[in-house]
């Protein structure tokens, strides 16, 4: 009950939680009927005891802003107070870094893995694989900038406007090709965090129950860590796939296979 109830808390403090039906809906399933009702005030009162932050440098918990930036309060998931920029000082622009920092850290774990399979099968240079002659479907490079600003710009669009009008996005008219917005909904109530039949298919963080995806608070809270520390790791392996690509060489290359 304790690791429910601390977040449930941290959910109370963020906006895109406290301020939907969906939010609400989950923080219900959370408590998990162990509110208190105190007369007609029907307030719900959560106590929970405060974790200790930890920090992005080991054996050091504090040591001022490069260390410990008092707008960390390590309620985000991965939080290590790691912020030496003060770029999250502003709570609006700490939101957007995280869905920026989610965005970029899941496309670098599907560019990482399809760089080693792509050039594993093929034998080209990830960097050379879209103009290779020999390639299924060879393009320009103008060709392939054209199709990715028209696709990519269409749905990062979409995502900007949700990211700003929460669940806004997901009607009939925004998503054509589905028979039901549902599937494309925020399950969770969590931005960032959709969840879903359509986004969370194998029910990692959630169950299906009569035909309604119910997302489990705890599974997804242990989900979101680990995503987001595999998503640093994919990042950074992306930068160093750049330089070694502005050199010539490739991973598998620098690996001697």
């Amino acid at each position: 009950m304790a690791s429910t109830s601390a977040v449930v808390v941290q959910g109370l403090s963020t906006p895109f939680l406290s301020g939907s039906r969906a939010g609400r809906t989950l923080l219900n399933a959370a408590i998990g009927g162990k509110s208190a009702v105190t007369g007609a005030s029907r307030r719900l009162l959560v106590v929970a005891a405060a974790a200790p932050k930890k920090s992005w440098i080991p054996f050091v918990k504090g040591g001022g802003n490069l260390i410990d930036p008092e707008w960390l309060d390590g309620s985000l998931p991965g939080d290590y107070g790691f912020d030496p920029l003060g770029l999250g000082k502003d709570p609006a622009f700490l939101r957007w870094y995280r869905e920026a920092e989610l965005i970029h850290g899941r496309w670098a774990m599907v560019a990482v893995v399809g760089i080693f399979v792509g050039q594993a099968w093929s034998g080209v240079p990830w960097f050379k694989a879209g103009a290779d002659p020999g390639a299924l479907a060879p393009f320009s490079f103008g060709t392939l900038l054209g199709t990715q600003l028209l696709l990519m710009g269409w749905v990062e669009s979409k995502r900007w406007v949700d990211f700003f009008n929460p669940e806004s996005q997901s009607v009939e008219w925004a998503t054509p090709w589905s028979r039901t917005a549902e599937n494309f909904a925020n399950a969770t109530g969590d931005q960032g965090y959709p969840g879903g039949k359509f986004f969370d298919p194998l029910c990692l963080a959630g169950t299906i129950k009569d035909g309604v995806y119910i997302p489990d608070v705890e599974k997804l809270e242990r989900l979101k860590v680990a995503e987001i520390k595999h998503a640093r790791i994919a990042m950074v392996a992306m930068l160093i796939f750049y330089f070694e690509a502005g050199q010539g060489k490739t991973p598998l290359g620098a690996l001697g296979l």
